[in-house]
């Protein structure tokens, strides 16, 4: 869900028709293991034209709710997700066209679907498919005369100039294209959900969309290279324009009660380094790995993995969102691991959030801020441990962008117990920060010590640690 500080993200393998050349060696390895790893499931899929039994050992799995007091998401009526599912609501798939069919048979209306469900996600599912199977590639989304040749030409700096954002025949077909993949990658989820992941269960080249629903739970999958096809140039974005795309691994828009458990999110096999430059910018073809947006509430994200990506998690996707966001955006992160994440880890706008017990552990070179404490935002970063490389200082684990304070107690630095806020303030002090946020967090199931924390983390958290 994109945020417009910084850009967004596209994938190499997804070409767009008549587009400058672009590295294509990821994406050969990316189609060569998914084929390895999901070959036989996705032929027998195909062949047999219907969903599978579940897996006799998944069931503790699908039925599990979220325990009381375990983060926001356990606030009111708790999260449950699909647990009460029947024997004809808990199916096993392995490609995307059973995917669909198991949320409710049509990807546009299947968020309207409330129905209790269990799914369970079996092997490397490509959400770049056709409903036969078939791989997609970016010209399958490609509308409207669409060219990226054309797209930079038109809004070349040098021609367009960099005060105002593209219009025009090339911006319309490239927002047309973008939809149209949209409407393929983006699987919508209905209420009372449960999807889990089984057999190395992996969604690619896409993701979920948790909106307007409540009661949903996402364990156990590993989320990987959720690319646009179509970033979009934008000249006013930063001091030297930026591409932005759209599609995140998981978005909750407008959702409640929403458990996002021991998953693993990356870019995969098309890291942005593979990524080229245009106008000097990274083309960029990757937004939020987990964005929570749009008056979303009640969210608990545990022992999942964040790795190698620029823009995380994402709270709050607007300053100017109060008379939807404030008194909402409440989220709890414990147990997670951002590991080579360059920022938003999280960065807040208007939550009340609570961030303990997390490792993080960036890389030298490539990271601009841990957790970012954004307009009206109330956040608690508790007993957290950053391992810092050398050239990242402590006052590197906070950013204030636009915030007035958080409470930060219990963290540690390279194993030693830090004030996070005096150490931001010290290296900022024309952006001071308080030292409260004003509230204390009650629904949390134990505090670990943040000396606990990275062998703890490194241990659990992630896909395939259940």
């Amino acid at each position: 869900m994109t945020s417009r500080s910084r850009p967004l993200a596209q994938e190499p393998a997804m070409r767009p028709s008549a587009a400058p050349a672009v590295p294509t060696a990821p994406i050969a390895r990316a189609r060569t293991a998914a084929a390895r790893v999901a070959g036989p499931l996705f032929a027998s899929a195909v062949l047999c034209g219907s969903l599978a039994a579940p897996a006799a050992d998944a069931g503790d799995l699908g039925h599990a709710v979220l325990a009381a007091k375990d983060g926001w998401a356990s606030a009111t009526t708790g999260t449950t997700g699909g647990s009460k599912a029947d024997a004809a609501h808990t199916v096993t798939v392995s490609t995307r066209a059973q995917l669909v069919a198991a949320l409710g048979g049509k990807n546009s209306g299947n968020g309207a679907n409330a129905t209790p469900k269990i799914v369970q996600v079996s092997g490397v599912i490509d959400l770049n498919t056709d409903d036969a199977g078939r791989h997609l590639d970016c010209s399958a989304y490609t509308t409207g005369g669409y060219a990226l040749g054309a797209y930079l030409a038109a809004y070349d700096p040098k021609a367009w100039g960099t005060s105002k954002v593209p219009s025009g025949a090339q911006e319309d077909a490239r927002a047309a294209s973008q939809k149209k993949q949209a409407d393929r990658v983006q699987i919508n989820v209905g209420a009372n959900t449960t999807i889990v992941g089984v057999d190395g269960g992996t969604l690619r080249g896409g993701g979920l969309v948790v909106k307007n629903v409540d009661n949903v739970i996402v364990r156990n999958l590993s989320f990987e290279n959720a690319a646009d096809c179509f970033p979009q140039w934008d000249p006013t974005d930063g001091s030297d324009g930026n591409w932005n795309s759209m599609y995140d691994a998981v978005t909750v828009y407008g959702a409640t009660h929403v458990w996002v458990d021991h998953d693993t999110f990356s870019d995969g096999a098309v890291p942005d380094s593979s990524l080229p430059k245009y106008f000097g910018r990274l083309y960029q073809v990757h937004d939020g790995l987990l964005d929570v947006v749009k008056g979303a509430d009640y969210v608990t994200a545990s022992w999942n993995v964040f790795r190698d990506h620029d823009k995380t998690d994402l709270i709050g996707n607007s300053d100017g969102a109060s008379a939807t966001d404030a008194g909402h955006l409440r989220v709890t992160f414990h147990h997670n691991l951002w590991q080579n994440a360059v920022e938003r880890a999280p960065r807040v706008r208007f939550g009340q959030v609570d961030v303990y017990d997390n490792l993080y552990a960036p890389r030298a070179g490539s990271f601009d801020y841990g957790i970012g404490v954004g307009k009206s935002s109330r956040i608690i970063a508790e007993n957290n441990a950053f391992t810092l490389p050398s050239g990242i200082t402590a006052a590197d684990a906070l950013r204030n962008w636009g915030g007035t304070g958080l409470t930060a107690r219990g963290n540690t630095v390279n194993g030693a117990v830090t004030d996070l806020v005096a150490a931001w303030n010290t290296a900022n002090p024309g952006k001071p920060l308080t030292s409260s946020s004003g509230w204390t967090p009650t629904l949390r199931t134990a505090l670990d010590p943040a000396a606990a924390v990275p062998a703890k983390v490194t241990a659990g958290a992630g896909a395939g640690r259940l």
